[in-house]
């Protein structure tokens, strides 16, 4: 099969396209012909070498694809061959063939095309399960997402107005602002130019986020406590930054808050199978019924891995990028 691996650490320019050996899957694990592969910040991280696989997954990159299931491991009853499906993965979907274990796998939804199902698994399995399922947002709160324009920031919008939410963002530029507004963000927050605490805290007569979503870390930490509302919770999810986070516990203790740092691919596998199963019941009808749909900014070859690395990182796009093989 083709694949895009990593030779040494650092630049797009370690991502080279190479064959190897076809996977073969074993008990409870199905082989995928791969439509379509996400491209995620976490590849970025893993091709650097601070973000390695987990033990037993491969070592090339690819957290997330769609195809066809053309083979099935032992155990495998509820799939067929050719049935089409996206899955999570915790490793090895920049290729042109890969395994997925059973209890990650989706079908595909109704009315999205199969290459562009690729695009939901990681950000979908990733908003659902820290500000829905660790949240708790609910109908009537009010949800801040750094990142606004990201995959993963275009599909927490989307989830959070589909259940009655507020939503403010930030991002960097009026053209991505101008993106999240027609997903439904209501407060648009321009980080190079405006504070983000005094903005929220203004446009929430003082009260500030319920549920703040979080990929950047660093100082960002200690401005996400003091625009938190009372009881509010923050999430965690990267630290892109690559700073320290420094913060006054006094702020978070006076606000009965909480913090939540987690990472998807680092779970164990019967959590994810977990979600994967909540993220089938809760979010999968929101995908059919077109009140949620995947943004995605380009698709291309996957001999392109190189240059879709290159614009993630000048944060160049909005919503996903995908590689096909």
């Amino acid at each position: 099969m083709r694949a895009i691996v990593i030779e040494g650490r650092g630049g797009p320019e370690t991502l080279v396209e190479s064959e190897l050996p076809d996977p073969v899957p074993a008990d409870n694990e199905v082989l995928i012909k791969v439509a379509a592969a996400g491209v995620n910040r976490a590849d970025i991280a893993q091709r650097q070498g601070v973000y390695p696989p987990p033990a037993g997954a491969p070592d090339w990159p690819g957290l997330e694809v769609s195809g066809t299931i053309t083979a099935l491991g032992g155990g495998v009853l509820d799939w067929s061959i050719g049935d089409e499906v996206c899955a999570l993965l915790a490793g090895g979907g920049y290729a042109s063939l890969a395994v997925a274990r059973r209890g990650q796998l989706l079908p595909v939804p109704k009315g999205v095309q199969l290459a562009d199902a690729a695009a939901l698994p990681e950000a979908v399995a990733t908003v659902w399960s820290n500000v829905f399922l660790l949240g708790k947002l609910r109908a009537g709160d009010t949800l801040l997402v750094h990142g606004g324009s990201s995959g993963i920031g275009t599909i927490a919008i989307q989830l959070a107005r589909a259940f009655g939410c507020r939503v403010a963002v930030t991002a960097g530029s009026t053209r991505k602002l101008n993106a999240c507004e027609r997903l439904g963000a209501d407060i648009l927050i321009d980080y190079r130019r405006d504070d983000f605490v005094e903005r929220m805290l203004a446009a929430t007569d003082g009260r500030g986020a319920d549920v703040i979503l979080d990929a950047i870390g660093g100082s960002y930490v200690d401005r996400d406590i003091r625009c938190l509302a009372r009881h509010g919770r923050l999430l965690l999810i990267g630290n892109q930054s690559g700073e320290l986070a420094r913060f006054s516990i006094g702020t978070l203790l006076s606000k009965c808050g909480s913090i939540h740092g987690t990472t998807l691919r680092s779970r164990p596998p019967e959590e994810k199978d977990d979600i994967i199963e909540s993220v089938l019941e809760n979010v999968w009808p929101l995908l059919e019924a077109r009140l949620v749909t995947p943004v995605i900014q380009e698709r291309m070859p996957l001999a392109d891995a190189r240059r879709a690395h290159e614009l993630m990182q000048a944060s160049a796009h909005i919503g996903k990028l995908l590689l096909l093989p």
